[in-house]
């Protein structure tokens, strides 16, 4: 994957939505919904499948070990379980799909952590200085 995937901020996808999203047919979807059993999408009131983002977060993991990585499908559950067992299914799909971004977004946060510590270690010199003032 590129890394410059944005995933909508929605609570459910439709299958049309979701298959722009990832890149392949809604009869792939349906037949990627048969062979893997982390993909199971809810019914509407009406009978469409409504995706969660998770689903679409699998879906585009599926894509990945398939497409880039020439896993079969047999290959592609085998690797999702054993991912799953060892605990690091979840990092594994944020690195495939999200890719940079996600350390982007860290290294952010750790900076404005590292800002706000240096404005209270300057707060706290400041005051001390205020206290024993002589």
């Amino acid at each position: 994957m590129d890394g410059q995937l944005e995933i909508p901020n929605k609570l459910y996808f439709k299958i049309g939505d979701v298959s722009d999203l990832v890149g392949v047919k809604p009869y792939v979807l349906r037949y990627w919904e048969s062979e893997f059993p982390a993909i199971s999408p809810d019914k509407s009131s009406t009978g469409q499948r409504v995706y969660k983002r998770s689903d679409v977060e699998m879906l585009l993991l599926i894509k990945y070990l398939l497409y880039s990585e020439r896993y079969s499908i047999e290959g592609a559950c085998k690797r999702i379980r054993d991912l799953r067992k060892q605990g690091r299914l979840k990092e594994f799909k944020q690195e495939k799909i999200y890719g940079d971004q996600a350390k982007v977004k860290q290294k952010a946060r750790f900076q404005q952590v590292h800002q706000l510590a240096k404005e209270l270690d300057d707060l706290a010199n400041l005051a001390q200085k205020e206290i024993f003032k002589f």
